[in-house]
């Protein structure tokens, strides 16, 4: 009797992630899937279940990735506009690196275009994600109205889902634009707004 192939789950999330980061749901085949996570599909989908479990675990992995690293970004210490700033700027530098070497776009931005209208499931999961990154960004807003660097005639909620719109709108927009003086050029005016 033959032995079960062991691999390492967090690997192969990460790349079945990449695969549909990079082609979308509907576009990811399973031959994608195999080739990206070294699995054969027999293996995929008697581990995951189907394409549609493993583009859910794939999103939750972004959560724990992705989200989480946008957190650290906004609560590391410095002035706020700053940590704002490194926040959009630094999702600029990845949209505009000609090397590939990261999907293009926010998975959870790709998700919510594609899925989130006709899967509750996607749609809670992408709202999880926009849900925490809002909190996060009213946090850091809410410490700058306190510390003086934010204007205080406008409630934190409210500056932070502008950010927030902006923030994402830049992976929109980085897909027609490649020239990352325009990109960086939003970044300053929705400071400026602050």
């Amino acid at each position: 009797m033959a032995r079960p192939r062991k691999f390492d789950e967090t690997r192969v999330i990460g790349a079945a992630m990449d695969a549909f980061w990079r082609r979308g749901y509907e576009a990811t085949s399973t031959r994608d899937l195999s080739e990206g996570t070294g699995l054969g599909p027999s293996s995929l989908y008697n581990t995951f279940g189907d394409k549609r479990q493993l583009y859910l675990r794939a999103l939750r992995r972004y959560y724990e990735t992705a989200t989480n690293a946008q957190i650290g970004i906004l609560e590391r210490p410095g002035p706020v506009k700053e940590r704002l700033r490194e926040l959009m700027l630094h999702d600029v530098d990845v949209e505009v690196d000609p090397s590939g070497a990261r999907p293009v776009g926010c998975f959870a931005i790709n998700a919510a275009i594609e899925m989130a209208s006709s899967d509750p499931d996607v749609k809670e999961q992408v709202h999880r994600h926009f849900a925490r990154v809002e909190e996060a960004l009213r946090e850091t807003v809410a410490r700058g109205q306190r510390a003086g660097e934010i204007r205080t005639d406008r409630d934190a909620a409210g500056l932070a889902r502008q950010v927030l719109s902006t923030y994402y709108g830049l992976h929109v927009l980085s897909r027609a634009h490649d020239d990352r003086q325009v990109l960086a050029d939003v970044v300053e005016g929705a400071l400026a707004t602050l």
